[in-house]
């Protein structure tokens, strides 16, 4: 079902052994990071160099790990963080402060969004700190940058000790691998390349689900789902992240129940799939998922983040007494908990269980889209993502920016080869287009359909100069509805409005690449077919729209939450 430029090194929630060899002798402290760097599988590294971190960079620059240099650190943080959703762990290479402090942003979003990036830091050296003296781009204290860091990971390191040097550098790698989520490790621009003392990196305990717990927890939950008239699998974004869309397969195949997943679940399990109902998102989703949904006597919720977007804005109605939760590190089944159970362990103890398959209920199953007939009308987004749905793909993967991008993108067939990648709990505008950058090296033979609105475009669409300088060719529609339209139906003024661009003008500043500017739906199917068809540089498609015009996903949301208003 998954496609393997989307599997990552290893199950998360298990903790990875130390390196099959230890230190060598003269082996520097970037020698050894770089070495289990290469050991846990990544292939590139995205950042912006400056001084404190050139050294660092030259030795990346000697070794088989690829840098891609972004335009903006934020940039290369969004573009660490889908590289991670592909393969299991991307990385992010900044200078000290100026770098990192400009990667904050992006690494909380990983950290919401439990993707494991690891943030590698230049710093002044050892040497330099202990003089006290104000070094450029100090702040307040030497340690400023990673007590903030600290507040967005899992773990930090500061590698200012040949002697703990390796141990840290293990431990922080599999805590990252272990919770699906950012680490941060500063290197002293002096240590670069100290000489490592020989050694063993110390390998964490595994960390596994109390046994007796799991028995118990899956004895509770799999009594409570068999004796459900109509029990229903709401499938979430962990799984992704915790690579357990085979075990979800499974479970659903073996027991007969429906799926439906959340937004940010989205391509977590097969669209064609007999058993999937659509996307759950309360009242911004279909009325026939919202009733299944809600209907039901037993929600499985796997790895849902219950978050405001996910239920929308919460609109949802979930029966907590009659469901069971599985999450990274708890399982519930109604009201009683099981702490410590981790959910790989219980997805994978539910999919080996015996069942007796369920005939699946009657439902309108989600349709491959037909083609869409354009006309001259002007294009709505209602028509522009019908045109999407009927255009993508099976090589393809969407990524839509938050705003009506993402919403209007929930309703697309996502093909069983194609996949679906959006900061749907956190949310930051600015994501898809260093996305695609981030999709680009992790999964060529995958091409990026990125949605983005013109207010995200003008914060980090500019990474277009990184995608033109790597020949990478993602299909960019840049939904121009003049300003921040999402947030216009919750309060309007003039601080929603933007400059208007020449959005489609962009190649020819850049020297390279396809613009087009469409106002109808004839303009739009025509230069579809010709972004398609470029497939040596990037495309950038300008889709003008009305000011007020706003997605069908987003309509149903706004109308019931007015009819929630007008009850009170």
């Amino acid at each position: 079902m998954a496609n393997s430029a989307f599997t990552g090194a290893g199950a998360a929630g298990h903790a990875f052994a130390a390196p099959d060899s230890a230190p060598a002798s003269n082996e520097t402290i970037s020698d050894y990071l770089i070495r289990r760097l290469q050991e846990e599988g990544l292939g590139h590294v995205f950042g912006v160099p400056g001084d404190f971190i050139l050294s660092f960079f030259k030795k990346l620059d000697e070794s088989p790990i690829k840098i891609v240099n972004t335009s903006d650190e934020q940039g290369a943080g969004f573009a660490a963080d889908a590289y991670a959703r592909l393969t299991g762990l991307g990385c992010v290479c900044i200078t000290y402060t100026v770098g990192g402090l400009k990667i904050v942003n992006s690494v909380a979003q990983a950290f919401a969004e439990c993707s494991p990036v690891v943030v590698i830091s230049g710093a002044p050296g050892v040497a330099e700190q202990a003089t006290n003296a104000l070094i450029h781009h100090r702040v307040r204290n030497f340690d400023s940058q990673q007590k903030i860091f600290a507040e967005i990971t899992v773990a930090t390191a500061v590698l200012d000790d040949p002697n703990s040097a390796a141990t840290e550098i293990d431990r922080v790698l599999a805590l990252a691998r272990r919770h699906s989520r950012p680490v941060y490790i500063e290197l002293p621009r002096d240590m670069v390349s100290a000489e490592i003392l020989p050694g063993r990196g110390r390998a964490l305990p595994v960390k596994g689900s109390d046994p007796d717990v799991l028995h118990f927890a899956l004895a509770e939950a799999a009594e409570r789902i068999a004796a459900a008239a109509h029990p229903v699998i709401v499938a979430g974004v962990e799984l992704h992240r915790f690579h357990l869309q085979e075990a979800l397969s499974k479970f659903a195949h073996q027991t007969g129940i429906p799926v439906a997943s959340t937004l940010g679940g989205k391509s977590v399990f097969a669209e064609s799939d007999p058993a999937y109902l659509g996307v759950y998102e309360g009242a911004m989703g279909s009325d026939d998922v919202r009733a299944l949904v809600e209907d039901s006597d037993c929600v499985i919720l796997l790895g849902p983040q219950m978050s405001d977007i996910n239920l929308g804005v919460y609109t949802a109605r979930l029966d907590r007494s009659t469901s069971v939760y599985a999450g990274e590190d708890r399982v519930s089944v109604g009201f009683r908990s099981y702490d410590g159970v981790g959910m790989v362990d219980f997805l994978s103890g539910l999919a080996e269980r015996p069942w007796v398959r369920r005939t699946l209920p009657p439902f309108v199953h989600p349709e491959r889209p037909a083609p869409f007939s354009p006309s001259d009308r002007p294009v709505t987004v209602a028509s522009l993502f019908a045109q999407l749905n009927a255009y993508l793909e099976d090589d393809m993967v969407v990524i839509a920016d938050p705003g009506d991008a993402m919403f209007g993108a929930s309703d697309l067939y996502i093909h069983d080869g194609t996949h679906f990648l959006a900061p749907a709990y956190y949310c930051s505008l600015g994501f898809a287009v260093p996305a695609a950058v981030g999709v680009g090296v992790a999964a060529p033979t995958l091409r990026p359909l990125v949605l983005v609105g013109d207010g995200a475009f003008q914060m980090t669409g500019m990474e277009l100069s990184t995608i033109a300088r790597y020949g990478m060719n993602p299909i960019v529609v840049v939904l121009d509805n003049d300003g921040y339209g999402t947030e216009r139906p919750m309060l309007d003024g003039a601080f929603n409005d933007v400059h208007r661009w020449n959005f489609s003008r962009i190649p020819e500043l850049l020297g390279t690449g396809l613009g087009i500017k469409v106002t109808t739906e004839r303009e739009l199917a025509a230069a579809l077919v010709a972004a398609k068809a470029n497939v040596r540089s990037y495309s950038l498609v300008q889709v003008m729209l009305a000011r007020g015009d706003c997605s069908p996903a987003l309509t149903r949301l706004t109308a019931r939450l007015a009819e929630q208003i007008a009850h009170r």
